[in-house]
């Protein structure tokens, strides 16, 4: 009878995978088919915008919940999960930073087009309908992603809260006579999520809502290179996806570590640092004047938005190379004047 139930299993969950990849390939497939008919300067109407919303919704939930079954539901997934001592909550964690680094590369994507088609043309008025094709598409991810993590953070939460449950009933003298099971955690509400994640929520709303309706109806008519170089900013963050997979899987100590974490400075410094100040600088050639004199003429509304943008870069920028100083250091070995870190741990 087990093993009936096991082939069963094996097949319902084969299904549902097949299913899932159905989904997701298909919402992609029509998401291209609808844009590909346009011209590069075309527009993308509000109905056909619509579509690929719906379309990008279902493509990220799909692709998440594919990796989640994948990794959860198969024999493959299980002899993983056991090799790396991974959590329920800990598999969603990865599935959604997986998503997120599949987000960026289409957003990279996006951003390559533009430019190249925008910057290289009329500067202030050219645009090619990806940006606003992608700002439709990808909007539905931070909504999504909202989702995402709220799942993730109801797993890390009762996976944490079942332990300590275990562990206090075992340190009573009668555990063996209330029984082995653990009381089940209460699931935490979203509106606890909220509280707990005020910081990230508030940055998807704002860049799902108001930086969606900048790129869509608020720019003025104004071409898309600058666009361009803001969908590129994404360009770090697979490797800041990966830094993360790479700590759940126990990896902080191995070389990928230290590699990925320098790939993701430099990435982080070229697209999100020095990204808008180049595209000021292209703006600056394209209307004949200084660097300064070109920071001076714009609207004062531009000028807010490129210090909104520039100035947590920079201070991510600065957190994240002092984080990396201190991996580096540590896996210096320490000479023969300065105590090894677990010595000077067990004197302080």
């Amino acid at each position: 009878m087990e093993l009936t139930i096991s082939k069963l299993q094996m097949r319902h969950h084969r299904v549902m995978m097949c299913v899932l990849t159905a989904f997701n390939v298909s919402a992609l497939a029509a998401a291209i088919n609808l844009v590909l008919v346009l011209d590069p300067e075309d527009r993308i109407s509000v109905r056909r915008g619509a579509v690929l919303t719906a379309l990008g919704l279902v493509y990220f939930v799909s692709l998440f919940e594919l990796i989640n079954v994948a990794a959860l539901l198969t024999g493959a997934g299980a002899r993983w999960r056991r090799r790396h001592r991974l959590s329920c909550g800990d598999v969603l964690d990865i599935s959604n930073k997986l998503v997120s680094a599949v987000q960026a590369a289409f957003s990279c994507v996006t951003g390559a087009v533009v430019c190249a088609w925008s910057c290289t043309r009329d500067l202030m008025r050219t645009s090619h309908f990806m940006s606003e094709a992608y700002a439709w598409f990808g909007a539905a991810y931070f909504f999504y992603d909202i989702w995402s993590m709220y799942m993730v953070y109801v797993h890390m939460t009762t996976n944490s809260e079942y332990f300590r449950s275990k562990l206090r009933r075992a340190s009573k003298p009668d555990a063996l006579s209330a029984g082995d099971g653990a009381p089940a955690p209460r699931r935490p509400s979203f509106l606890a999520y909220c509280r707990h994640e005020p910081v990230i929520l508030m940055h998807h709303l704002f860049i799902g809502g108001f930086g969606f309706l900048v790129i869509v109806h608020l720019r003025g008519g104004l071409g898309d290179c600058v666009f361009g170089f803001v969908y590129l900013m994404e360009l770090s963050t697979p490797f800041v996806s990966l830094r993360g997979v790479l700590s759940r899987l126990r990896l902080k100590r191995s070389r990928a570590y230290v590699l990925n974490g320098l790939a993701m400075l430099l990435a982080f410094l070229l697209c999100r640092v020095l990204a808008l100040p180049y595209a000021c600088l292209l703006y600056a050639r394209a209307a004949g004047l200084s660097y300064a004199d070109a920071l001076r003429s714009l609207p004062a509304g531009c000028k807010l938005s490129i210090g909104a943008l520039l100035l947590p870069q920079l201070y991510w920028f600065y957190l994240m190379s002092a984080g990396a100083v201190k991996v580096l250091r540590a896996r210096e070995p320490p000479t023969s004047a300065e105590p090894a870190a677990g010595d000077a741990d067990k004197r302080s």
